[in-house]
């Protein structure tokens, strides 16, 4: 009896997307999303990043976490898959989002605005979900400096 309560619990959690650990709730005008989170949080993670991954599954991503809100830019040198990169700032606000950034490439990428957060996601993810500056996102369980 004990092993089908765990298992209806374990249910239920997966059902309401409860992953226990960070995430990431972004509200738009599509609607509510979830993505389940690896946060970047020191100078190392941030300089590792999502760099030689082959494959990032949908609902995931790596939230990127800065001292300061500044105008950030990021490049793709060692990174294999083409990523969505969303610019969240200090307050929650999306202020941009760099659709698609080329895997392999040291160019800049940016929004031209400042952000404390960085939130790369699978490429394509963003539009197909309808997320665009404007849009809010809380982030749940995530521990900041």
């Amino acid at each position: 009896m004990q092993i089908r309560r765990a298992l209806a619990f374990l249910v239920l959690l997966a059902a309401c997307g409860a992953s226990g650990g960070p995430l990431a709730r972004i509200h738009s005008a599509a609607g509510t999303v979830d993505v389940v989170l690896v946060v970047a949080d020191t100078p190392d993670a941030r300089t590792r990043g999502l760099m030689s991954r082959k494959h990032l599954p949908r609902g995931r991503g790596m939230l990127f976490v800065f001292d300061e809100e500044e105008d950030h830019e990021f490049w793709m040198k060692n990174t294999l898959i083409p990523l969505d990169m969303i610019f969240i700032a200090a307050d929650g606000r999306i202020v941009g989002v760099a659709a698609e950034a080329t895997p392999l490439s040291t160019a800049a990428v940016g929004v031209g605005h400042p952000s404390r957060f960085v939130l790369e996601v699978p490429g394509g993810w963003a539009a197909r979900r309808g997320i665009k500056a404007g849009d809010r996102v809380e982030l749940v369980a995530v521990r900041l400096p």
